[in-house]
């Protein structure tokens, strides 16, 4: 796999989601959870959403509940949970797993495009941040503690690449 666009997802909604049909766009793909400390930033990610989508912005959120079954919810209840309390509009997908074995195999690409600190391939927590630029490659790793407005900057400069 050579880009995000050899990878397809499922749409919460579990409609096939082949991440081909973002080419050209800057993407930022995060694995959210429900019911962690990072959980309000739903809300700055929607912000980013709507700011840039326009200029060609999609978020993809991916639930998973593999740290501290922060998210054990069915694919309904999360996507009815983001809607109700955030507003989410913009794509979320199934709940995957994004380590071990059973990891989606766009996560494992993220993380050995993307490693984390020191070199890890892990991800940490919850609402880890990947930036991919319009021609399909990952720019940019971002911890959970990186608040989505804080790499507006960033966003801006990939959309005018």
């Amino acid at each position: 796999m050579t880009s995000i666009y050899d990878f397809e997802a499922r749409r919460i909604d579990g409609q096939p989601a082949p991440l081909s049909e973002f080419r050209g766009k800057v993407l930022l793909i995060v694995n959210t959870a429900s019911k962690c400390g990072f959980t309000p930033q739903f809300e700055g990610l929607e912000a980013l959403y709507r700011k840039y989508a326009g200029q060609g912005l999609a978020v993809l959120g991916f639930p998973s509940n593999q740290f501290m079954s922060q998210d054990p919810g069915s694919n309904e209840e999360i996507g009815a949970f983001c809607t109700r309390n955030y507003g989410v509009s913009f794509p979320m997908m199934e709940k995957i797993d994004v380590n071990g074995a059973d990891a989606a195999p766009l996560y494992k690409w993220l993380v050995k495009e993307a490693p984390g600190l020191l070199g890890s391939t892990a991800i940490k927590w919850n609402f880890t941040k990947f930036l991919v630029g319009k021609d399909g490659r990952v720019l940019k790793r971002y911890a959970p503690v990186d608040k989505p407005q804080d790499i507006a900057g960033d966003i801006e400069r990939a959309l005018a690449a």
